[in-house]
């Protein structure tokens, strides 16, 4: 105010600063509801030319309230771009010629005045340049949103694949195998001379059984399927009670005899996915011993401790071959082995695979041990720290 004389025109720079300062608070609080309104009246930006032109008129361009005028230039290139700065650029041009013959008889005005409009020029051309990089972030930041979106995506429905394809060769594909299998022999006694009528019967009852059973198998595999979808809580399952069913069902249904024995404190709450998993590795390891293993005796054992959880799975059969490897099995057609080690990874468990028959030939103790080692959470940790993931080389 030191350039304004007395009266009016002190009060007039006065008004305009308080002013001034007030409406930019607001407007930067608020930024949210003003932007859209200035972007779709860009005539508004004339309050703001006419606030600048009353502190250059009142305060002369050698005032440092002048340097409030570049502020017109800067807000413009941001909100219009390159026609929008260039118009109201030149405009506040307009404005400070007008001022400068008005004072022109006040000492430095001429200097001051080109000063502040080489300032508003370059504040245009700022403002412009600020917008275009915010644009371009903004559609970097999209682009990355989406791929990440896609990414995301795709990761999920690679999860559900597979584990769609983990339940149907632990469920339904197997029991279709044994029901192809008993249709094949009911075809060769219905096709003899002269048929068993009780045996044609007995393998009659057996393909109807297991086609009831392929149907239930279906039905839960929906009903787990509408689970997912819904997002809804699984019913939890005690582990010990899971593997004792396991346990008891496999040695009703194929006569091998079946021990399960546990040792150490019961096992902590799991999750109800990761106690569901881990029956499936039981059930698997439990279905292989009955296929391929001609095993007399079966026997699983959990062994809990205050850090850990063992899970083994062991038999008197004839052993792996040495070429039954994860990516042998893959490859041929048998999903057991890579589906039991996807479920113990997605567990942060490690698999091992223990051979009756080592590579070289030498004989060793007969059968097959499938063990499950899950570090567990400790209870005084300040968080759970991530399971360590199974090392490709000692599992399956």
């Amino acid at each position: 105010m030191a350039n304004t004389t007395d009266g009016p025109p002190s009060y007039a720079v006065l008004t305009a600063a308080v002013l001034g300062i007030t409406i930019s608070y607001a407007m930067l609080r608020d930024w949210d509801r003003f932007a859209p309104r200035l972007l779709a009246h860009p005539t508004l930006m004339a309050l703001d030319l006419l606030f600048g032109a009353v502190l250059l008129l009142t305060a002369s361009p050698a005032s440092p309230l002048a340097y409030a005028t570049v502020c017109t230039p800067l807000l413009s290139g941001l909100l219009y771009g390159w026609r929008g700065a260039g118009v109201l650029t030149g405009l506040q041009l307009a404005v400070l010629v007008t001022v400068h013959r008005a004072w022109e008889h006040h000492p430095g005005t001429g200097a001051s005045t080109l000063l502040i409009a080489g300032f508003c020029a370059a504040a245009g051309i700022i403002g412009v340049t600020l917008r275009n990089l915010v644009f371009r972030f903004g559609t970097a930041t999209q682009a990355l949103s989406e791929a990440t979106s896609r990414l995301a995506v795709a990761e999920a429905v690679e999860s559900e694949r597979a584990r769609l394809a983990r339940e149907l060769h632990d469920s339904v594909a197997k029991t279709l195998h044994g029901l192809s299998l008993a249709a094949e022999a009911l075809a060769q006694s219905a096709g003899r001379p002269d048929p068993d009528p009780a045996v044609v019967s007995q393998q009659a009852t057996l393909m109807a059984a297991a086609a009831r059973r392929a149907a239930t198998e279906s039905r839960h595999l929906l009903t787990d399927l509408r689970r997912h979808t819904d997002l809804t809580t699984p019913t939890p399952v005690a582990l010990t009670t899971g593997l004792t069913t396991r346990a008891t069902d496999f040695e009703s249904r194929t006569g091998i005899p079946t021990t399960f024995t546990h040792q150490g404190p019961p096992p902590p709450p799991l999750p109800a996915d990761t106690t569901r998993h881990l029956l499936a590795i039981v059930s698997e390891a439990l279905e292989n011993t009955h296929r391929h293993a001609r095993a007399t005796q079966a026997e699983v054992r959990l062994a809990v401790s205050p850090d850990s959880l063992h899970l083994t799975i062991k038999d008197d059969g004839v052993g792996l071959p040495p070429t039954a490897t994860l990516e042998a099995a893959a490859n041929s057609g048998h999903f057991g082995l890579l589906g039991m080690a996807e479920r113990a990874q997605s567990t942060g468990a490690a698999l091992t695979l223990t051979r009756g028959t080592p590579d070289d030939g030498t004989p060793t103790t007969p059968g097959t041990e499938v063990t499950l080692h899950l570090p567990l959470a400790h209870p005084a940790a300040p968080a759970p720290r991530p399971f360590p993931q199974p090392q490709e080389s000692a599992h399956a």
